[in-house]
């Protein structure tokens, strides 16, 4: 059985002071998350994960189940994150709906493979994967030239929408949008950057969906699950989340139409190197 819809425990013993500065991360993360998903395309769960680990760390979540619910959890809040961005870009006339229509099929057969495939595996192999993949868009948001191409036009089928099942499996087990691998798929077959972050910000709601149904069905009933969850998805840290990456992705989104981006490409590649680190270090302690 679920565990109870109540006030968590877990959060009752812990100081006053320690709990308001526990929301004032999850509302700082929702800010950078929301900010970012808009700006640049992406579902924002590089930054919610790893600060939603930390924060089932701290409440003693129970170790072998932290990483499940991080990301269960993330990719509950990129859903209307992801939304209320894709809106804004849909405003601003840079979706190309014949291109997401071609993907999207992909992309959910990849979300529901990789939802399975992470019901069945330990924590571990999920940092593992959050250490190679994260490593990976940290090192070509940090060295990635907009000028790199393989060709001219995207290729025939089957091989962008083969990519977009690999895509869409990855980016479930790390609780993203798939976004940063699909624009720069898309950008190495010189389509230009603003058409493609405009076009991959609706895979947010493809990956969320299924991703999220998928974590609330694979973690129902685990006895070690903190009050106020559903699965491996945490209703209560949501529930802070939610209200400030909403407010803020249409703002990100605004301004990617207005400002260069690469300053904030190499933040978000330093934020996700130190995350790939933290998590690589983690595994190697044991």
């Amino acid at each position: 059985m679920i565990a109870p819809l109540a006030v968590p425990s877990l959060l009752n013993a812990l100081p006053l002071q320690s709990l308001v500065g526990l929301i004032a991360i999850l509302l700082l993360a929702g800010v950078a998350m929301g900010f970012v998903s808009g700006l640049l395309g992406i579902g924002g769960g590089g930054i919610l994960v790893p600060v939603l680990y930390e924060v089932f760390t701290a409440i003693d979540v129970e170790p072998a189940i932290r990483m499940h619910l991080a990301l269960g959890t993330s990719l509950l809040v990129i859903l209307p994150t992801s939304l209320r961005g894709f809106q804004t870009h849909i405003s601003q006339g840079g979706v190309d709906f014949s291109l997401l229509k071609r993907i999207a099929p992909f992309i959910i057969i990849g979300v529901v493979f990789g939802t399975a495939f992470a019901a069945r595996v330990e924590s571990w192999v999920l940092k593992a994967i959050w250490v190679v993949f994260g490593g990976a868009l940290a090192l070509k948001m940090a060295l990635g030239r907009d000028d790199w191409r393989l060709g001219d036009v995207l290729p025939a089928a089957p091989w962008p929408e083969l990519y977009c099942l690999f895509v869409g499996f990855v980016s479930v087990l790390m609780s993203i949008a798939g976004a940063s691998f699909v624009v720069t798929y898309l950008m190495l077959y010189n389509r230009p950057l603003l058409p493609s972050v405009s076009t991959s910000s609706g895979l947010g709601p493809l990956v969320a969906i299924p991703g999220v149904l998928g974590f609330m069905i694979s973690g129902w009933g685990d006895v070690d699950l903190p009050t106020l969850s559903l699965g491996y998805v945490n209703l209560l840290a949501a529930a802070v989340i939610i209200p400030a990456s909403v407010a803020m992705a249409p703002v990100g989104a605004r301004m990617a139409h207005v400002l260069p981006k690469r300053a904030l490409e190499l933040a978000f590649a330093g934020f996700l190197g130190v995350v790939a680190v933290r998590f690589a270090i983690n595994l190697a302690s044991g």
